[in-house]
């Protein structure tokens, strides 16, 4: 690698989503920043300064703008750069396969660009060996360039929690790594000059892509375990959160809760890892048994509510029933790979009688990715009795709705969260 001086990084960013577009910001406080993407809305919505994630505030997004950080859909504005930063999504397909196809694309568009002694450094969630077996020869391909000779490569996975104030990326520690110790050492140094909180450098570039996908899949197993602890205390007509209550006494025990996983990360990423593992001869039984149980949950959430309704008198068949939240989290407005939309599915085998009201949601995306209508405004407390309420999602909004007043005489409300007052709720995951 040839001499630079960290003054003359000059960073390009690809994938404006809930990772990149922060990211960028923040880089744009130190750096010159080109910021890419192929959506020309979003694009054109961050130049307005609005941010639809929520992530960064508009006058945050104004700051960055006014220093000089350039958002584009044209591939040519990054020419300029010498510091690539990766950040698109890592999706699986309709079997739970991994689709590096947006990945792909991306080392395409970069390697068009590259030019000799740039740096590329990828965040998306991958298994490890991607970064160097996959995008590494398409870089090469497209740019008539040799890694470790004319360019280099890095990895630094993203940990964007999103609708999380507290943990942004600024304020996360965040692991590093290169493809020689060289680069390794500048890479750190780069994130390190806007992290408030510092790095990690791993040694080596798969040791990095591992601990990513591990602490995704370490969740979704705890979580797991504690959906089948919940499943089994409901057959025996115990209070699952009491039990966690008393066994969370113990200085060890850990605190994972049961419920619905969705988002693009812990439902996601492990099926990474999956894959890579049954490659090499191994059958990852725990992490795949987990997939299935966390996968299954918003079913046996649906069927517990119609249980629940039958046990009260109540009729199923045409009933009302009120679906609290559709995002994927609370207070946040993404609905990525949700599992109230199985809630919601599994009840309209019984009843066309379903309102799905978020009002974080963008009704519009929810009709085109699910075909689900959200309504965005709070009921009518005095309007209408419901047969069931469903709470899927703790938004702090909905805390200030008397459910009380909405429920008809024999309705029940089922919280998914454990969120609500005991002598609220009928039923509780």
């Amino acid at each position: 690698m040839k001499k630079r001086d960290i003054k003359d990084v000059r960073i390009g960013v690809i994938g404006l989503g809930y990772v990149g577009f922060p990211l960028a910001c923040l880089f744009s406080k130190k750096y010159p920043v080109v910021a890419f993407d192929i959506n020309s809305s979003r694009v054109e919505a961050l130049n307005r300064a609005e941010d639809s994630t929520l992530e960064v505030s508009s006058p945050e997004i104004r700051s960055a703008l006014d220093s000089g950080m350039l958002c584009t859909c044209n591939i040519e504005d990054l020419k300029p750069c010498n510091f690539y930063i990766v950040t698109v999504p890592t999706p699986v397909n309709e079997n739970n396969y991994p689709d590096l196809r947006p990945l792909e694309k991306a080392s395409e568009s970069v390697g068009g660009v590259l030019s000799e002694g740039d740096i590329v450094v990828y965040e998306s969630t991958v298994y490890p060996g991607v970064t160097e077996e996959v995008c590494a020869p398409i870089l090469e391909k497209y740019s008539s360039l040799t890694l470790n000779k004319d360019f280099f490569l890095g990895y630094s996975p993203e940990r964007i929690n999103p609708g999380d104030k507290e943990h942004t990326v600024a304020h996360i520690l965040k692991i590093t790594s290169g493809s020689t110790p060289e680069v390794a050492e500048f890479i750190d140094n780069v994130y390190n000059s806007v992290l408030l909180n510092g790095t990690f450098k791993a040694s080596s570039i798969k040791v990095a892509e591992a601990a990513k996908i591990i602490e995704n899949s370490q969740r979704d197993v705890n979580i797991a375990f504690m959906n089948e602890v919940a499943m089994i205390m409901n057959a025996l007509g115990i209070d699952t959160l009491d039990v966690l209550e008393a066994a969370g006494t113990k200085w060890n025990f850990l605190p994972f809760r049961p419920g619905l996983v969705g988002g693009h990360c812990i439902s996601v990423d492990p099926y990474y890892l999956i894959q890579k593992a049954q490659f090499h001869g191994i059958l990852p039984r725990i992490m795949t048994e987990s997939r299935r149980v966390n996968d299954a949950m918003g079913n046996y959430v649906a069927s517990q509510v119609v249980n629940s309704m039958t046990l009260n008198g109540n009729r199923v068949k045409d009933s009302s029933i009120l679906i609290l939240g559709f995002t994927f989290k609370e207070n946040c407005p993404d609905i990525r790979n949700t599992k109230v939309v199985n809630i919601y599915n599994y009840l309209t085998s019984y009843t066309d009688n379903i309102t799905v009201c978020d009002p974080w949601v963008d009704s519009e995306d929810a009709m085109a990715e699910y075909g689900v209508k959200v309504v965005n405004s709070l009921p009518n407390e005095d309007s209408k009795k419901y047969d069931a309420i469903v709470i899927c999602v703790n938004h702090t909004i909905f805390h200030t709705l008397d459910l009380k007043l909405m429920i008809s005489d024999r309705g029940v409300i089922y919280d998914v969260k454990g969120a609500f007052p005991r002598e609220i709720v009928s039923i509780r995951l």
